[in-house]
């Protein structure tokens, strides 16, 4: 296999690369002029003013309230509205939304995860079905988030026809589709997607990637557990 990728501390990270990855696009989108109109300083103090829980807390929650008013402003706009999945995101994983001690969302924490999910679909639709890389992986992580596997593989999907053939990311894309789709118990799509996999992996990930498949077929709650692990 080509990698864990969702230990906790890993999680963790990619929740902090994401918050400033998330503020960066939302500062782009407001000197291009789609955006609130609003000066984002105040976002970008709130980091530099320490570390702390309350200002990173303030900082998503405006970040949040800009990426909507964005979409408000601007609703034909996919970069608007990619912008929102991604706040979306970023807030289901912070503060009261995250239980750290259990790793799982809380009952607010799915609420944004749904509404991701929502801003998802309109963004799709105004992409004309060519998201993007970074917001279909985001798509990903939500949808396996929420625990509706099939809509996490369609979103793996799109990551697959966005990468160049047997990229990583391609071969990423495949492994998670197929995980998802046995998880969503699709066999047959399943089976189609990990021999697409199998076809770019090396001798030795082949035999490691046969194992895996074949528990993940066996078991929806396996391969519940692998895409956990490592998509």
């Amino acid at each position: 296999m080509l990698f864990d990728l969702r230990s906790k501390s890993r999680r963790n990270t990619v929740r902090v690369v994401y918050i400033i990855l998330a503020l960066l696009m939302l500062s782009g989108l407001l000197l291009v002029g789609v955006g609130t109109g609003n000066n984002s300083g105040g976002i970008l103090n709130a980091f530099s003013n320490g570390s702390s829980n309350s200002g990173q807390n303030s900082a998503i929650e405006q970040q949040t309230k800009a990426a909507i008013k964005a979409t408000q402003k601007h609703p034909d706009s996919a970069a608007a509205w990619s912008s929102l999945v991604q706040a979306r995101w970023t807030a289901a994983g912070n503060g009261s939304n995250y239980d750290t001690t259990t790793d799982t969302y809380t009952k607010s924490g799915k609420q944004q995860l749904n509404l991701g999910a929502n801003a998802w679909v309109k963004y799709v639709s105004l992409a004309k079905q060519k998201p993007d890389l970074g917001t279909s992986l985001l798509a990903g992580d939500i949808y396996q988030a929420l625990g509706q596997w099939s809509d996490a593989g369609d979103a793996w999907q799109y990551v697959i026809q966005t990468q160049a053939a047997g990229s990583t990311d391609t071969i990423r894309g495949y492994e998670c589709l197929a995980l998802n789709s046995f998880a969503a118990k699709q066999t047959s799509k399943g089976e189609l997607a990990a021999a697409a996999a199998t076809k770019l992996l090396t001798k030795v990930d082949k035999t490691e990637w046969a194992t895996t498949v074949t528990s993940a077929k066996s078991s929806a709650t396996d391969a519940q557990q692998y895409v956990a692990d490592e998509c």
